[in-house]
């Protein structure tokens, strides 16, 4: 066990901050919610909430559970971006495809049993055509097979704290015990969008697969708002019949970030008017002031063993504040506070504190506060040399 030396709290006055919006978690709990207008008159169940704060400016129905259908592979591309960023898989490893992958009904890229594909291709195929014969081979890739795989979603969903979401399949396609909300998917696309690199895939309208082959492939993306809506760059569509129409969307203005949900719309034109409006709604009534980019250096870190000294502690994500436009901001405050009992060794990324934002006492939001790189425990001679300087440093 070890003690932190390095306790730091900042704090910055800004000018006025008001809300306006109420949590799904808060609605259950009880607390009056603001009226609001209907800005989703299509959809059984909706949400809208900015990125960076996780604020909720707009639901309907926001909890109750119903299919995702192909949204699923949200929670998908989150196990295989994770997968990237440990170097499980390398974008440019072929995967073999198996006769299962490639026997997916439903949307798909028409893998054939034996062929083998790019990591890269088999995620454009996810992300732009929701490919469940690509889901299916990179499951298979990652976890050895498609049930284990799925057990790795459902532990994903546990940690984010997804109480209405369990996980039949990693596609998406009909099955029993396979649901989440509109509430879940936002905030898995919260999770999903920590991997700033996959909007380069969600975000393609047209490409190819097997270009100049007998075999090519056109993929076209199922999300059309990503040509014909200005800043959206993703995420996901979904449709079965009992699902019906189902899309997570994500749009970035002026450098605020916001996701829109919507599940059960009877007509592709329905859900994209639903979720439109709702984007409409985000960009014209709200905007963002941002404190701290992702990764960005707030403390430094020093412990006893480590090997390191002067590790660079950094924002786990982006920290903003969310009002409504004309408002002044003003009495907030922003809180680092690093844990007082820190083990060692450390791995990059790894929390060691929290960036609080506060206004009057009510905490705004959280951010956790990583560290940015690896730290392992001190030698003997290192820790005899330190001990030696500190006695030297003591005798003058």
């Amino acid at each position: 066990m070890q003690k932190c030396f390095l306790s730091i709290i900042i704090f910055f006055l800004i000018f006025s901050y008001g809300t306006g919006y109420i949590s799904a978690k808060e609605h259950q709990d009880g607390e009056k919610k603001e009226e609001q207008i209907e800005l989703t008159k299509y959809s059984q169940s909706a949400i809208l909430l900015e990125r960076d704060t996780g604020k909720i400016m707009y639901e309907k129905g926001a909890n109750d559970k119903l299919p995702p259908a192909s949204m699923t592979k949200i929670m998908t591309l989150i196990l295989i971006m994770e997968a990237l960023d440990k170097g499980t898989i390398e974008l440019e490893e072929k995967v073999s495809i198996s006769e299962y992958a490639a026997s997916m009904g439903g949307s798909q890229i028409f893998l054939e049993a034996g062929e083998k594909m790019t990591v890269k291709d088999l995620l454009k195929g996810v992300a732009v055509a929701s490919g469940n014969d690509a889901s299916v081979a990179l499951a298979e890739r990652i976890a050895g097979s498609e049930e284990a795989f799925v057990k790795m979603m459902n532990e994903k969903a546990r940690e984010l704290n997804l109480e209405n979401t369990h996980f039949e399949n990693p596609t998406g396609l009909p099955a029993e015990n396979h649901y989440s909300t509109a509430y879940d998917m936002a905030i898995m696309a919260r999770e999903l969008l920590k991997h700033e690199e996959i909007t380069s895939y969600t975000s393609i309208y047209e490409d190819y697969l097997r270009k100049g082959t007998e075999d090519e492939f056109w993929l076209v993306n199922t999300n059309k708002l990503v040509k014909f809506y200005d800043g959206v760059d993703g995420l996901k569509t979904g449709y079965t019949t009992k699902a019906k129409y189902c899309l997570t969307a994500t749009a970035e203005r002026n450098d605020m970030r916001v996701i829109a949900v919507v599940m059960g719309a009877d007509t592709t034109k329905k859900r994209n008017s639903d979720v439109t409006k709702m984007l409409d709604y985000a960009f014209n009534q709200y905007e963002t002031k941002k404190l701290f980019e992702r990764n960005q250096a707030v403390s430094k870190l020093d412990l006893l063993k480590a090997n390191k000294k002067g590790v660079k502690v950094v924002t786990g994500d982006s920290v903003s504040l969310l009002h409504k436009k004309g408002e002044k901001l003003k009495d907030i405050q922003t809180n680092v506070q690093l844990n007082e009992n820190i083990e060692l060794p450390l791995a990059k990324g790894d929390q060691v504190g929290i960036l609080s934002v506060v206004q009057n006492g009510k905490t705004l939001s959280k951010t956790p506060l990583v560290v940015q790189e690896d730290v392992g425990m001190a030698g003997f001679w290192m820790l005899f040399k330190e001990t030696f300087d500190d006695l030297l440093k003591k005798e003058y």
